[in-house]
């Protein structure tokens, strides 16, 4: 089976929904609780098994940066104190994962943020995590999951997938496909289409951001042409995959919170809180 050990996180977006907060503050460092979103990412690919990291970020989110550097004043002052368990979980992922910024000049779309890392990932297939989108469960990660389903499908991309109301079904990419015979939450996807109307969804399965995807996406993102936004984006590259019966996509197990909008963020806090997660 091919480990999954690299995992790029797209965070270069500017945030507006939050505005003014993230005039200065990254959205992927709005709290849950005391745990900035994009710590909650990290902590999940590196209990999944990846440990290097490429972060698309602009030049407004070096704070991003700084949270995944060492302080050495910080570390001095919780010398002296009992507070030490309070930056473990961070400090374990800072100190056994490796740790790559590049910069997204321009919001030209997630297919192009992903388009990046070219380099960075080479000819490995590897994790792409949003973390707007949160995701908790009592077992498995899902991306631990999606890695369980890559290794039966290894020349396939992997799209998480949750079945979403008919009102909200325009806010996504949406899937066509037809489900395994010996299983209920893995399909052949043959179709995706990007903020369908609901007349136009062909089914309410929608994308959520989890991803794990083959080397073969970069020469398909070359070749995308931009929308009317001018913007790349990763469901037009996954749809010539998809035609080629090249994607699966899997619903997972477990609850998401959006947290990229006020009620996700406000219901992620509430309910991790008061541990009804």
């Amino acid at each position: 089976m091919k480990k999954i050990q690299k995992c790029l996180f797209p965070v270069a977006g500017m945030g507006t929904r939050f505005l003014p907060f993230t005039k200065a503050v990254p959205k992927e460092m709005l709290p849950i609780l005391t745990k900035p979103l994009i710590q909650f990412a990290t902590e999940e690919a590196f209990a999944s098994g990846c440990s290097f990291f490429t972060m698309i970020i602009s030049k407004n989110k070096m704070a991003i940066k700084e949270h995944f550097s060492p302080n050495a004043d910080l570390e001095k002052v919780f010398q002296t104190s009992k507070k030490d368990p309070v930056l473990d979980e961070l400090n374990l992922v800072i100190d056994k994962c490796e740790f790559e910024y590049l910069f997204q000049e321009e919001k030209q779309g997630l297919g192009h943020a992903i388009s990046l890392g070219n380099d960075s990932i080479g000819k490995e297939c590897f994790a792409v995590i949003l973390p707007d989108d949160l995701c908790t469960n009592e077992g498995e990660s899902v991306l631990q999951q999606m890695i369980n389903i890559h290794s039966q499908f290894e020349d396939c991309c992997i799209v998480a997938v949750e079945e979403v109301q008919e009102d909200k079904i325009s806010k996504y990419g949406v899937i066509d496909g037809t489900p395994k015979e010996d299983s209920e939450r893995i399909f052949f996807v043959s179709n995706l289409i990007e903020k369908p109307t609901i007349d136009e969804a062909p089914t309410r399965m929608a994308v959520i951001g989890r991803y794990i995807l083959t080397p073969e996406i970069f020469q398909v993102l070359n070749h995308i042409e931009p929308d009317h936004r001018g913007e790349i984006q990763i469901t037009d590259a996954l749809k010539v995959l998809a035609k080629q019966g090249k994607v699966i996509a899997y619903r997972f197990e477990g609850k998401r919170y959006d947290c990229g909008s006020f009620e996700g963020y406000l219901e992620a806090n509430k309910k991790l809180f008061t541990g009804n997660c």
